[in-house]
């Protein structure tokens, strides 16, 4: 199968994984996250390496050996973003799976399994309308003080969500129009939504505007833009001037 392909039949798995054990009603809610996390990372790391043995891998719930960075293809993967809210019993969690070719956001896909939905970088669809007024989604818990600042500005309504992927995602599904964070991330929480967000033809940036760059030796990024193409030089230029 293609990369893409093996991507979405991933994240679709893992996240059908997840929801039966969720489900399952045998592991306590303080425990759930945790065990969600363990069990669905123990399927992709099989998976990836049985399908894809020659590439690299870099998970949030594996320790990192460094053979990834001599790779060229490096596999990219959260289990679950969203490990609060999936403990929660909310919707607004995800799977990421991406595929890095030489440090770019190549291949991905994003499952949605609350919602029913896995979004992919090889079957891009057309955008919604853009909102009016905008849209921004934010951190149920912190939202970064730069998206405030960018969302007042704008006068753009603000809609607090759980993981990066949920957040992404809605710019894609047409229920927000922008996603800035400045609060700090790591390589497994945006790969996977930048490469299906580049796909559908939106703005992915870091808030200087330079690209997103995977396969660092450091996985940490401190922050990204997500949105419409047509906002994207404005937020740039609100954030640039505080």
């Amino acid at each position: 199968m293609t990369d893409g392909e093996l991507a979405a039949q991933l994240a679709e798995a893992a996240g059908r994984i997840l929801l039966a054990v969720r489900d399952s009603n045998l592991i306590a809610a303080q425990a759930l996250g945790k065990a969600g996390d363990q069990t669905a990372n123990q399927f992709l790391i099989a998976a990836i390496r049985d399908q894809r043995p020659d590439d690299g891998l870099l998970s949030e719930e594996s320790q990192c050996d460094g053979t990834r960075l001599d790779k060229s293809r490096v596999w990219i993967v959260d289990p679950v973003d969203g490990t609060r809210e999936y403990g929660e019993r909310r919707t607004d969690w995800a799977v990421h799976v991406a595929l890095s070719i030489d440090g770019a956001p190549a291949i991905g896909a994003v499952a949605l399994p609350g919602l029913g939905a896995v979004l992919r970088s090889d079957q891009p669809a057309p955008l919604p309308a853009a909102g009016s007024p905008l849209r921004m989604v934010v951190s149920r818990s912190r939202p970064a003080a730069e998206a405030l600042s960018v969302a007042e500005k704008l006068g753009a309504e603000l809609i607090p969500m759980g993981s990066a992927g949920a957040k992404a995602m809605a710019v894609i599904r047409g229920e927000a129009d922008i996603y800035l964070h400045s609060g700090g991330q790591y390589e497994w929480d945006s790969c996977a939504p930048a490469a299906v967000a580049l796909a559908h033809g939106l703005h992915v940036s870091r808030l200087d505007g330079s690209p997103l760059v995977y396969n660092q030796r450091d996985s940490y990024m401190p922050d990204l833009l997500i949105c419409r193409k047509e906002h994207a030089q404005v937020v740039l230029d609100l954030v640039k001037r505080g």
